[in-house]
Formats: C-alpha cells, sequence, structure tokens
C-alpha cells in the first residue's frame, strides 16, 4: 500500500515522501496514529494544505516569541534571599523563583523554559536564558540580593 508520511519516521522516510508499506501496518499502526495518509490524489492536496497551515502557524509562533523576547530581555529580576554569615544564602534560587518573579512583571512563562544550568546558590548578578521557541531564546538578569 503506498502511503504518504504525515510525519518523519526514522525507519520509513522524511514528512512527505509517499512510501510502499504492508497493507497491515498502515491501517492498523500508520493511518490511526496520523503518521500517514494514504496516497491518493486528494490526500497529496490535503497533505500540502495542512503544511502550509502547519507553517504559518510556527511562523506565527517565531515572532511571537520574538517579540516577547525583545520586552523580556529590557526586565530584570531582583530575587530577595535570606542569608547567613559571610553572606551565604540559605537554600537556592531556582527555575522556578525566576517564574514567578517575570510573572509579577506580567511574562508568563513557564518554570521549564527557563535555563539553568544548577540553582543559583550565591548573592550576585546573573544571565539567565530563557527558550520561547525552538529558534527564539531570550536573556534575563537575575540580581540574588539580601533580604
Amino acid at each position: 500500500m503506498k502511503i504518504i508520511l504525515t510525519e518523519t519516521l526514522d525507519n520509513l522516510g522524511d514528512a512527505g515522501s509517499v512510501v510502499d508499506v504492508k497493507d497491515g501496518y498502515a491501517r492498523n499502526y500508520l493511518i490511526p496514529r496520523s503518521l500517514a495518509l494514504v496516497a491518493t490524489r486528494g490526500n497529496m492536496k490535503v497533505y500540502e494544505q495542512l503544511k502550509h497551515q502547519k507553517e504559518a502557524r510556527d511562523n506565527r509562533a517565531q515572532r511571537d516569541a520574538v517579540a516577547l523576547s525583545k520586552k523580556i530581555e529590557k526586565a530584570s529580576c531582583t530575587i530577595p534571599v535570606a542569608v547567613g554569615k559571610e553572606d551565604q544564602i540559605f537554600g537556592s534560587v531556582t527555575a522556578q523563583h525566576v517564574s514567578e518573579h517575570l510573572a509579577e512583571q506580567g511574562f508568563e512563562i513557564d518554570r521549564r523554559r527557563v535555563e539553568l544550568e544548577e540553582p543559583i546558590r550565591a548573592l550576585g548578578v546573573y544571565d539567565v536564558s530563557i527558550r520561547l521557541h525552538a529558534e527564539v531564546s531570550a536573556t534575563v538578569k537575575v540580581w540574588v540580593v539580601k533580604e
């Protein structure tokens, strides 16, 4: 059975390619999971329309992420922390803290998008990267200060 792949599959091929597979594999696995369409002229047109819609959606998301990154890079976070002797902080500043302080400024950023290699455990100024889109990231200054 000839099918059109809607997603790239390692063992079959790239998205958009027409491949020949066994009937049962196509009917029972690929087509129900929306990984492929039966290769007909009508489905080729449908696939092209879906591809254009997905590209438009991705372009719009990327443009929005670029605009948001410009706004975020102008912002900075000041995170007050409790300190002990010799300015040793209690606990650490995590991606959750950065996300919460950005939310107070009106930026709804999920904590999983904040890229901290390890939690911040000292006072100072840090550049923290925020991944907004697959190809767009922003850097925000984080000030960790005494309470």
